[in-house]
């Protein structure tokens, strides 16, 4: 049986701001990313996985809508004195352009508990489902990141290194 296909959504002038959680363990940095949580990746990986992000209303401020979504998505709530390093925007394939900032900290994969959203599925069967946003997040090494993380994103991961070798040297 064909595995389904996800609709192509034109996303061009929307925005998404998230955050991209890292740590360091012995030598080497690690950060969080989500596993979308939708039948159209239940079967993806490599070149799926994200930074926790959502998408801006107008009026809304950047970053709160990053620590937001990072809640809801997590189900777990950034420390209000969190540092919050930018790390630019990016556009990914579909048209949206997505902002990130880095926070370091921690957070137990086991315990991530994600919001959910409702949607069609089979297709065209009438029925309406819910799903979590992101079925699981997960910590990895910069160099196993690159290869899970949607490729758009990718410089997200070169701009957190650089923000932190850079700290480093102060």
């Amino acid at each position: 049986m064909a595995r389904p296909r996800k609709p192509k959504v034109n996303k061009v002038g929307r925005l998404s701001a998230g955050i991209l959680l890292w740590r360091r363990r012995g030598a080497h940095i690690e950060v969080l990313l989500g596993h979308p949580g939708s039948p159209y990746f239940a079967r993806k990986d490599d070149g799926d996985w994200t930074v926790l992000k959502g998408e801006v209303e107008p009026g809304e401020e950047l970053a709160a809508v990053a620590r937001r979504e990072f809640a809801e998505e997590t189900g777990h709530s950034l420390d209000e004195d969190a540092t919050l390093v930018e790390l630019g925007e990016i556009r990914q394939k579909s048209g949206k352009v997505v902002v990130a900032w880095a926070v370091e900290g921690t957070l137990d994969p086991a315990e991530a508990v994600s919001n959910m959203f409702e949607m069609e599925w089979p297709p065209r069967s009438g029925r309406i489902r819910e799903f979590p946003e992101i079925d699981r997040v997960e910590w990895f090494r910069l160099k196993k990141a690159r290869a899970k993380i949607k490729e758009a994103q990718a410089p997200f991961l070169d701009r957190l290194e650089r923000a932190i070798a850079a700290r480093s040297r102060t």
